[in-house]
């Protein structure tokens, strides 16, 4: 009997350990449970915005620069920005992403636009540049402040941006909504400047590194002009939410005469939680690392020093190790 028991003992001890012993291989390796390797990929995409932001100008470079360190061939693809390329990085449909700090957040907490759809399978690579929140319209407009656009045609982002919460966000500031005051289209940048200056809207809202392509395009043909956010609605905006910053639009951006004050969120790159350490060490160097290489304007804010700021997400494991490293 004793013997027999002894045997059942051993079966079912052999039995846990092979359960154990399954359970660790899943769980284990370099991509924090996919068991993937840098050597299991061929192809990374890098989720942008429209093709005339920032985010796709940025991307191009940006997918060269990491096709030429890690040796897998990146391609900057066109998306509809920021909370569409968090909701796309969920569904898998890119392992790279620009996005701003603010959508990246409420994508992690569910919050907003998120609510009941929380994504839980990205984490930070790092930050970029300001992301200057630009009110555009035309200078013989007649629209010269927020309380004018009562009543008016107004783009506010593609959905699924970030230009759209932002919009929502200095609208409710301003004593106005979305719903009820204003005719709201969504669109996009290059969509929105060419609406513009058809005369199908009156103004735009632009979330993007000054000086963008669309903008610029639009000044070629029509005087443009910036709409100011005022100190005190700025000031009652950051107070409401946290992550704008006081931003200036200097004077000479798309001719302007005189510099605009306004405000900004900043922009980063979010990346798959389950990328392999040593391939987002790799990728976090590529970009960092040759920042001289980055000729759009916004190149110039891009720096490995300032590379953790604003961030309020999980930091990938491979980049906080390059950051870790060059910031001792």
């Amino acid at each position: 009997m004793r013997k027999k028991q002894f045997k059942w003992l051993t079966v079912l001890s052999v039995i846990a350990l092979l359960v154990l012993s399954a359970c660790n291989s899943t769980d284990s390796g370099s991509g924090e449970g996919s068991g993937k390797t840098k050597e299991d990929y061929d192809f990374l995409s890098i989720l942008t915005g429209g093709t005339q932001g920032t985010y796709y100008a940025l991307g191009g470079t940006f997918a060269d620069l990491i096709s030429t360190e890690t040796g897998i061939k990146t391609t900057a693809e066109v998306s509809q920005a920021s909370a569409a390329n968090m909701t796309a990085m969920q569904s898998g449909e890119g392992e790279i992403a620009f996005v701003q700090t603010d959508i990246a957040y409420y994508a992690t907490e569910g919050l907003l636009m998120f609510e009941g759809k929380k994504i839980d399978t990205i984490s930070a690579l790092g930050a970029l540049y300001p992301e200057t929140v630009q009110l555009v319209t035309l200078a013989d407009s007649g629209i010269k402040s927020f309380e004018d656009l009562k009543g008016k045609k107004v783009s506010v982002g593609a959905p699924g941006s970030g230009t759209y919460a932002n919009a929502e966000q200095l609208l409710e500031i301003h004593g106005l909504s979305i719903e009820d005051d204003i005719e709201a289209q969504n669109l996009d940048f290059g969509e929105s400047t060419e609406g513009i200056q058809s005369g199908q809207i009156d103004a735009a809202f632009i979330t993007a590194g000054y000086p963008t392509g669309a903008v610029e395009a639009l000044n070629a043909t029509n005087k443009v002009s910036i709409i100011p956010v005022s100190a005190d609605k700025a000031e009652a905006l950051i107070k409401k939410y946290p992550y704008y910053a006081v931003d200036v639009i200097p004077a000479g951006t798309y001719g302007l005469e005189a510099e605009v004050p306004t405000v900004s969120v900043l922009a980063m790159i979010a990346v798959k939680k389950d990328l392999p350490e040593d391939l987002v060490y790799e990728m976090t160097k590529a970009i960092y690392d040759n920042t001289e290489k980055i000729s759009h304007a916004k190149g110039t804010f891009i720096k490995a020093e300032t590379g953790l700021n604003g961030i309020n997400i999980e930091v990938h494991p491979g980049a906080q190790k390059y950051f870790d490293e060059v910031n001792k």
